[in-house]
């Protein structure tokens, strides 16, 4: 089974006949990249007011839809600024039925209280990525955020997937994008982008993930952002562990051995691509469509088909060991690695420690480096 992003996102010069085959989405893609103009117009300058917090907001998001690390990304963000002596948590929206007002602790910083199944891997994700940060769950982010500083006293509240939420006042935009690139260029369902290109003005940084842009991807974001400050940063496996629990190996382990690979994510790709630059030999693969929810039959039968799975950290969540059945399944972890992280960091904390909304953060100013 697999299953991906669809071929036409990424036809940048399709012949007539191909634009003719898809004209109708093209109309839609239109209409969508409409709809997003003047949903950010109405709160940036129509009568919808974003709200103030009483603390600092850092939003990490991105253009593309899905598997532009913006995830751990956040977490990277707020548990660096965690260790420079930042009071921060993390909004994120989760999935689920809560109502609106609804507002679920994942973690407080010492425990983690959440569910998968119940508010998303995502969340629960970003609590094993950002130890000792809090993890808040809910639709409303100003009402996450206003449970963070009450609750949790965070003077600064990291938004993970916050380019398009308009209802908060945020300080920093951070959008990320990966040497994917953008594709077509096109939003959705013509192409993979949630907002028109034009968006990118209101990124203060790039964060470009796993390599450098396409040159004319490049080029679009230099012309869309020309003001934006421009970081690298990658993701590397790190090492495997156990579904059911034990020791961990190094990545490395990986290599000469036939493995499959099962995900729900954006882009199966990435763990193909992963697994095959570690040296193992993806002889099997079960990838189901991002955020799926697993069941007990969605594993049956894979011992006959690869003798050891390698699934993702996102995944892990909402598998259980008792649907194995006999087979090896071990859980791949990721680390990110920011060679400029400090730089970053220092540009990140000079804007914080700005009179943004005529707010001074509480914590005391660094000297500069």
């Amino acid at each position: 089974m697999r299953r991906g992003r669809p071929s036409f996102w990424d036809e940048r010069a399709p012949g007539v006949g191909r634009r003719l085959a898809l004209a109708p989405l093209s109309l839609l893609s239109g209409l969508y990249g409409g709809a997003a103009r003047l949903h950010r117009a109405w709160w940036e300058h129509g009568p919808g007011a974003p709200v103030r917090l009483p603390c600092k907001v850092v939003s990490v998001g991105n253009l593309v839809v899905g598997g532009s690390a913006k995830t751990p990304v956040a977490a990277w963000v707020a548990a660096a600024l965690h260790r420079r002596g930042w009071p921060v948590a993390i909004a994120s929206r989760g999935y689920g039925g809560r109502g609106a007002d609804a507002v679920e602790v994942v973690s407080d910083g010492r425990h983690v209280y959440g569910r998968a199944e119940v508010v998303g891997e995502e969340p629960m994700l970003l609590a094993g990525l950002a130890p000792g940060v809090p993890v808040l769950v809910g639709r409303r982010r100003d009402v996450v955020g206003r449970r963070a500083v009450a609750g949790m006293n965070a003077q600064v509240l990291v938004l993970d997937d916050g380019f398009q939420h308009h209802r908060l006042a945020k300080d920093v935009e951070l959008l990320t994008l990966t040497g994917a690139g953008l594709g077509n260029g096109r939003v959705l369902p013509r192409g993979p982008l949630r907002e028109p290109v034009s968006a990118l003005s209101r990124a203060h940084a790039i964060l470009a993930v796993d390599g450098p842009l396409p040159e004319a991807d490049a080029a679009r974001v230099a012309r869309a952002a020309p003001g934006a400050a421009r970081f690298a940063l990658e993701r590397r496996p790190r090492s495997t562990r156990p579904l059911a629990g034990g020791a961990r190996e190094p990545a490395s382990a990986l290599a000469g051995q036939r493995v499959g690979m099962l995900c729900g994510i954006a882009r199966p790709a990435s763990l193909r691509d992963t697994l095959r630059s570690l040296g193992a030999a993806v002889v099997a693969e079960r990838a189901f469509p991002d955020h799926h929810r697993y069941r007990r039959e969605d594993l049956a039968g894979l011992a006959s088909e690869a003798p050891l799975w390698v699934t993702t950290e996102k995944d892990a969540g909402k598998l259980l060991p008792a649907w194995l059945d006999g087979a090896r399944v071990r859980v791949l972890a990721l680390e990110t690695v920011f060679p400029d992280g400090e730089k970053f960091l220092d540009w990140l904390e000079e804007r914080l420690h700005a009179h943004a909304g005529g707010r001074d953060a509480r914590v005391e100013a660094r000297p500069s480096r």
